[in-house]
């Protein structure tokens, strides 16, 4: 696409957002015609060689996708607002997601309590005090019935943040679109399922990686086949980042881990082009607000320049950097927690001005506590003012040929480069993880930056800089008979259900993991027999094994 073609493109938009005005249009234009001030639109550096100019920053939806992944960006359609939400019993988070939508959320973000993220029933032992404490506790098809009741599938994006057992809550959500008549074709959402990140850095793992990896392998060659609208991976930075890594590391990491996945099915047979355009990516976004701008725009060159060169795919879109983005959860406080939604605004800012395609703002409690209705309404206006009230989305990439953001994205990209070329000496992302690489490298950075916080050397307002004393703040108080009403209603599923086709279904499931057949069939048969997340995790444990980290 020429420079020419991509004004054509911004002015389509322009003059189609004028005349539609839909809720995931950007806001009113302002100018009369693009070509007249094209300059206003999108900026481009001065004195730059056409070759230099393309090879490094291009267009927007142009390779190398430095400035955005669409010709238009936000001039045509608004990132996807999302907050992130699951607390109690599926029936609570229900209602949350109701009112959520109706105050003009734009996708569902379910957050699944521990013991679903680890396998176990709300009867185990390894469940106890868990069961609905940082996530919804969902433990079967039923509880996902209750969950998406009145929510239709085909006009919702939802995304779920789970990963050991991420193909089982696929499973689960598959099902619940049959029951409700919507076609798989039409459903649309992200799941996270990036278990590398797991052992580098969140340590909610079940299974040893291999395993694992054929787990998240099966589970997007079947969304390549039948979910074409549905990301199968979230390959995350967010945790690596929140764990103390840099940016840089964040980064690197992150695009490691996606290429290694690409690797695991293309070896597999399955073909670049019929998986990796729905291959989408999550990051953190911290509180160095030029750096974190910077970040979005070098991870999506480095990973269009890579997957162009490592695999040659012909579909343009598996070249594309999809993203979504969060604020920083390690930098709210406890102490002061209204300055928490200054914080946010302005991670949310960069991530916007970053080019992401969707954002989650956190609210301004969950350094104490699971956010309030009123809490999470607040995060939810700030991403609505950032749209509608700034006026960030009228332009494309406005900081593209800043000299310092320039200079950032090139710094960082040298940074990824050098730790591309490390992984690569350690024989890639599972060996480096089996022998403590990227946990040393993010701990260091971890400790490095504690080091600087307590010297006074870097400064956390309200935290060791503006002391002062404060009021207590209202917070969300999960009701402490969770477990014990979750463990009932798994108890009564118990009995209700058919147990002989359960337990058929359970040795089909046993027999498929121990060949090298796709898993999700047999996955999606035993969830329809109502098997529950503890019962499916352990016919794999038994198969296996269970995963324990080595001291490095």
């Amino acid at each position: 696409m020429t420079p020419a073609h991509v004004v054509e493109a911004i002015e389509a938009a322009h003059d189609q957002r004028q005349t539609d005005h839909g809720l995931q249009s950007a806001a009113a234009a302002t100018h009369t015609t693009l070509e007249a001030s094209y300059g206003a639109a999108l900026s481009t550096p001065p004195q730059c060689s056409a070759e230099e100019y393309t090879a490094r920053l291009g267009f927007p939806g142009v390779a190398p996708y430095t400035r955005g992944v669409q010709p238009t960006m936000y001039r045509g359609r608004l990132w996807t607002t999302r907050i992130f939400a699951g607390f109690g019993t599926a029936q609570e988070t229900n209602v949350r997601y109701k009112y959520l939508l109706a105050q003009g959320n734009g996708g569902l973000s379910v957050a699944f309590d521990l013991p679903a993220l680890y396998g176990y029933d709300p009867d185990h032992p390894m469940a106890a005090g868990e069961v609905g404490k940082c996530g919804v506790a969902v433990s079967s098809l039923a509880d996902m019935e209750v969950l998406f009741d009145g929510i239709p599938l085909d006009t919702v994006s939802t995304s779920m943040t789970i990963t050991s057992t991420a193909a089982i809550a696929l499973a689960m959500y598959i099902v619940v679109a049959e029951k409700q008549g919507i076609p798989l074709a039409k459903l649309r959402g992200t799941l996270q399922n990036d278990i590398l990140k797991e052992y580098i850095a969140q340590k909610e793992w079940i299974f040893p990686p291999r395993p694992s990896l054929r787990f998240v392998r099966d589970s997007i060659a079947y969304c390549a086949e039948h979910l074409p609208q549905w990301n199968a991976i979230s390959i995350s930075g967010y945790h690596i980042r929140e764990a103390g890594a840099t940016a840089a590391q964040e980064v690197a990491f992150t695009l490691y881990d996606g290429l290694t996945y690409v690797e695991e099915l293309v070896a597999s047979g399955v073909p670049v082009d019929a998986f990796a355009p729905r291959l989408s990516f999550f990051f953190d976004v911290h509180n160095h607000f030029f750096e974190e701008i910077a970040k979005f725009r070098a991870a999506r060159r480095i990973w269009a320049r890579e997957m162009a060169r490592r695999y040659h795919p012909t579909n343009p879109r598996s070249l594309l950097l999809r993203t979504h983005a969060q604020t920083a959860g390690v930098t709210l406080t406890a102490q002061q927690p209204y300055n928490n939604i200054v914080r946010v605004a302005l991670q949310a800012l960069a991530a916007v001005l970053g080019g992401t395609q969707s954002l989650h703002t956190n609210a301004l409690d969950e350094a104490l506590a699971l956010p309030t209705m009123e809490a999470a309404r607040i995060a939810l206006r700030t991403q609505q003012i950032i749209a509608h009230e700034t006026g960030v989305a009228d332009t494309i990439d406005p900081f593209g040929g800043s000299y310092y953001l320039e200079k950032l994205t090139d710094e960082l990209e040298q940074q990824v480069y050098a730790y591309f070329a490390q992984l690569d000496a350690l024989g890639g992302m599972v060996q480096a993880i089996e022998c403590g690489f990227p946990q040393q490298e993010i701990g260091l950075a971890a400790y490095e930056t504690q080091k600087r916080l307590e010297k006074h050397e870097d400064t956390i307002v309200g935290v060791n800089a503006f002391v002062t004393p404060e009021a207590p703040i209202d917070i969300l108080h999960i009701d402490p008979h969770i477990q014990e009403k979750q463990i009932a209603q798994v108890q009564a599923l118990r009995r209700t259900r058919d147990q002989e086709l359960l337990a058929s279904r359970l040795r089909t499931l046993e027999e498929v993991a121990r060949s090298t057949q796709n898993i999700m069939p047999a996955l999606l048969d035993v969830v329809r027999a109502y098997g529950t997340i503890g019962e499916i995790s352990d016919v794999l444990r038994a198969v296996w094994g269970v995963y324990e980290e080595g001291r490095f």
